[in-house]
Order: C-alpha cells, then sequence, then structure tokens
C-alpha cells in the first residue's frame, strides 16, 4: 500500500514541476514534467485500481 502513496507524491510533484516549468517558460522541463504527471498519474490511478485504497491498517 506503501506503493500508491508514493506514486501519488511523486504525481503531485511531478504536476507541480510541469507547471512551474510552464509558468518559466522552460519547454524541456515542461514537457518531462508533464509526462511525469501522466506515467506516474496512470500507474497511481492503475495501482489503486488494482491493490485498493490505502486504509492504514493491516
Amino acid at each position: 500500500m506503501g506503493l500508491v502513496i508514493i506514486f501519488a507524491i511523486v504525481t503531485v510533484l511531478a504536476a507541480f514541476g510541469g507547471f512551474s516549468a510552464l509558468k518559466n517558460k522552460n519547454l524541456l522541463g515542461a514537457f518531462w514534467g508533464v509526462a511525469s504527471f501522466l506515467v506516474f498519474g496512470w500507474f497511481t490511478v492503475m495501482t489503486i485500481l488494482k491493490s485498493g485504497f490505502p486504509t492504514g491498517t493491516h
């Protein structure tokens, strides 16, 4: 379940980085930020659908 949390944190950070790079007109950084957001966002959604949402209990 920790994998879902890690993927979600990376997704949020990639979204922030991609937006920041777009704001600074850094096109290469924006490309990699948006690409990372899409890939890790997909991993997050698919991991939640396959393993379920982490509840914090065993």
